[in-house]
């Protein structure tokens, strides 16, 4: 069984971190998009609504898909599907055309979060999850930087397909993501045969009734409400941060994309932070220390503009700063505190249905951007993100008394995610 676990956990690890290899790619590529095919601030708003509108009802779909057929099938599933939509960017150049592409891709990566965390779940008991999924975190972390990094390179630095340019950010990575997906497949099973590790029921049947069934929970509406706004945050830094650097700080194109790769970087402390915090300091209590790390991310972003007058090394401090707190806090409360609001046999769905409504900021958060920059400037954006962390510390804040009740009267050791 250690073996099993070993496994499945690598496996899974490794299959998260490549999907942002095609999700990653588009921020990267955004700044020559925009010079090489004149599009504007709000073009690229368009596109990046496009893939954000169906990565958010992607992930309320793959929350049910994944309770009904196991996440091992759908997170597969979803990562060939954005395999396939960035070969096809590859060769498109039609406005159009890459709005389609989009879309594609964004039910493609709405299928990963829910699906994986569930396979995860069936292999380990909830005893174990606060520090396995704070280690498991840090594979969307570090992937959002190797892929940043990776897809910077292969668009700036080396001619990998003559003709192509900027465009070799959508092929090659692709070609990654679709191998590393047929590794995941070949050595991960959904279950074996002997007694379970944990819960691992699927649903033997669906009703359209059953759809909503997780909103009936104040827990689920409270953290979905507070993730939405905290992926206003996250999202408009994923994918602005290089346009910020170039247009904002005047950075080259290469040396934004590699500076804004650090959000990940350092970010990856945030998801063992919180894990440790939580189990170790908070018995398991996730609300507490998801509202201390937002309210240290807002004085974070009201530090940012004092911060980036410093020079180079005081905007990598800043980001850096930004990505430990948001990281931490997304993995808390997207995924540990979401599975933890609900019975087991809708912990699938609870996550999928955070996830969507939490994704609606990423789908907002392109047009705030665009509009705070156009009418206020940057500094202006930060401080609005200011306001965003703020009022998600406060909502979570009250649900704090009803998780610690909801701790102590927990159902069983061994609920699965």
């Amino acid at each position: 069984m250690r073996h099993w676990r070993t496994k499945i956990f690598a496996a899974s690890w490794l299959l998260y971190a490549a999907y942002y290899f095609c999700r990653k790619n588009f921020s990267v590529v955004m700044p020559a998009m925009a010079e090489v095919n004149r599009l504007s601030a709000f073009d690229l708003a368009h596109l990046v609504f496009a893939y954000s509108l169906l990565y958010s009802l992607g992930q309320f779909l793959a929350g049910i898909l994944t309770d009904r057929f196991g996440g091992r099938k759908v997170a597969a599933a979803g990562a060939f599907i954005s395999v396939g939509a960035n070969l096809l960017m590859t060769w498109t150049t039609g406005y159009w055309g890459l709005i389609f592409l989009q879309i594609l891709n964004g039910v493609g990566q709405g299928c990963g979060w829910s699906a994986i965390l569930k396979l995860i779940g069936t292999w380990f008991r909830r005893s174990e999850r606060g520090v396995v999924l704070s280690w498991w975190g840090t594979s969307y972390v570090l992937g959002g930087f190797i892929a940043t990094g990776f897809a910077t390179y292969v668009a700036t630095s080396i001619p990998i397909v003559d003709g192509l340019g900027y465009r070799n950010a959508f092929l090659i990575p692709a070609l990654v993501l679709c191998c590393i997906t047929l590794l995941f497949l070949s050595i991960t099973r959904e279950r074996i045969a002997g007694p379970a590790v944990a819960s691992n029921e699927k649903s033997e049947g669906f009703r359209f009734s059953e759809m909503f069934a997780v909103l009936r929970y104040r827990d689920v509406q409270v953290i979905s409400t507070s993730y939405f706004l905290l992926k206003t945050t996250r999202y408009s830094l994923l994918y602005w941060l290089p346009f910020y650097l170039v247009q904002g700080l005047g950075y080259t194109k290469e040396l934004a994309g590699y500076s804004a790769s650090v959000f990940e970087l350092a970010g990856a402390l945030g998801p063992l932070l919180a894990g440790y915090c939580s189990d170790r300091f908070f018995s398991s209590r996730r609300h507490p220390v998801g509202v201390v790390m937002l309210v240290l991310l807002a004085v974070a972003f009201f530090a940012h503009p004092y911060l980036s007058q410093q020079g180079q090394n005081g905007v990598l401090l800043s980001i850096s700063l930004m990505g430990i707190f948001i990281y931490g806090t997304d993995l808390l409360i997207g995924g540990a505190a979401a599975m933890e609001a609900v019975p087991a046999n809708l912990m699938a769905r609870a996550m999928g249905t955070v996830n969507c409504i939490g994704s609606m900021g990423q789908l907002v958060s392109s047009y705030v951007v665009a509009v705070f920059v156009q009418w206020f400037g940057w500094d202006k954006l930060f401080l609005f993100f200011v306001g965003c962390a703020l009022l998600a510390a406060a909502l979570l804040a009250t649900r704090m008394p009803k998780a610690a009740k909801s701790k102590s009267l927990s159902q069983s050791p061994e609920l699965a995610s």
